[in-house]
């Protein structure tokens, strides 16, 4: 088998369905043993991506390699190493999670035995050993997810395209396959997952891409996607509107966002305890009461609607 540090390498990757251009030039590179997180909105491009990639699509610019394989001209090769979890369950909900685990097992040409002994420790591992002999039709939507994912590793592929696994799941249901995804991790697979969760890429990834527009807007670690958007802020919130109007005059420039309904603003810090400070004495130098204050930490959130709205403004310009 190819073996470079990098596992997926996309260069360039253009799609478009007639006119409308879903992928316009997107570069990624993932390092073997990593996980990659695909941030973007609806219809940025990311599950498109993710379906070239494990060959069920077709793309028209480019070069896309996983494992060193042209998904293209050696796709038999991508595929064997290579396991996919979609946006929705693909089980056969008429057979049982064990029927469905060992069916996929011999798809894999493994052996009956094997096929076997592999369904069990994955029933085992994914926690679904007591509901292993009962119809996927009854199962919940996180045991449904977790089945899925373990039917994408019968094979144990060192190599795992992830589109939105927890999406529609609850938050306990979500923390379960977090874990599972861990653990993958853990064991050296590499993953490229695409999800909306931005705490989910937060929690998870050693790297995050964001795309919109079919375009790569921004990447790095959670860390330097955060460095991004500026400083930390200090909150403050008053008792009423004279209070809050005294305390915009007051503060001046130093003003950020505010909220007259709630008598609150945001005040940009670039040394905590500096500016803390000089922001309370300016206050009480005015006599004007605060009921409340935080220091808010930028967070991806942040990161995702400063890049994306930037993103808007910039299309919307060029039409």
């Amino acid at each position: 088998m190819p073996q470079s540090d990098y596992v997926i390498e996309v260069d360039n990757l253009t799609k478009a369905y007639g006119k409308q251009e879903v992928l316009r030039g997107i570069d990624l590179k993932v390092t073997r043993g990593t996980m990659l997180a695909l941030l973007g909105p609806n219809g940025a491009g990311k599950t498109t991506t993710v379906r070239i990639l494990s060959t069920l699509l077709k793309y028209d610019g480019g070069t896309v390699k996983v494992e060193g394989y042209d998904v293209t001209d050696q796709a038999d090769k991508v595929r064997s190493v290579i396991g996919l979890t979609g946006q929705s369950a693909a089980v056969d909900e008429l057979l049982t999670g064990r029927e469905n685990l060992v069916m996929m097992g011999r798809l894999y040409r493994l052996t009956a035995d094997s096929a076997k002994a592999r369904a069990q420790e994955l029933l085992e591992e994914f926690d679904l050993l007591k509901a292993a002999d009962r119809p996927a039709k009854t199962y919940s939507g996180g045991m449904r997810r977790r089945l899925d994912l373990a039917v994408s590793l019968i094979a144990t592929p060192p190599v795992i395209f992830l589109d939105e696994p927890t999406t529609g799941l609850d938050p306990r249901s979500r923390l379960v396959m977090w874990d599972i995804i861990k653990k993958l991790m853990e064991k050296g697979t590499t993953i490229l997952l695409t999800t909306q969760y931005l705490e989910e890429a937060d929690h998870l990834a050693d790297q995050i891409v964001v795309i919109d527009g079919g375009k790569v807007i921004a990447q790095g670690t959670a860390k330097q996607l955060k460095a991004k958007v500026g400083n930390d802020r200090l909150e403050l919130v008053f008792k009423n509107t004279a209070d809050f109007n005294a305390a915009v005059e007051a503060l001046g420039k130093e003003v950020g966002d505010r909220n007259e309904k709630e008598f609150s603003l945001t005040v940009l810090i670039r040394d905590t305890n500096t500016d803390v400070k000089r922001t309370l004495e300016t206050l009480a130098k005015h006599q004007i009461a605060i009921a409340s204050m935080a220091i808010h930490k930028p967070t991806l959130d942040d990161v995702f609607l400063s890049l994306t709205g930037k993103q808007k403004q910039a299309t919307e310009e060029d039409k």
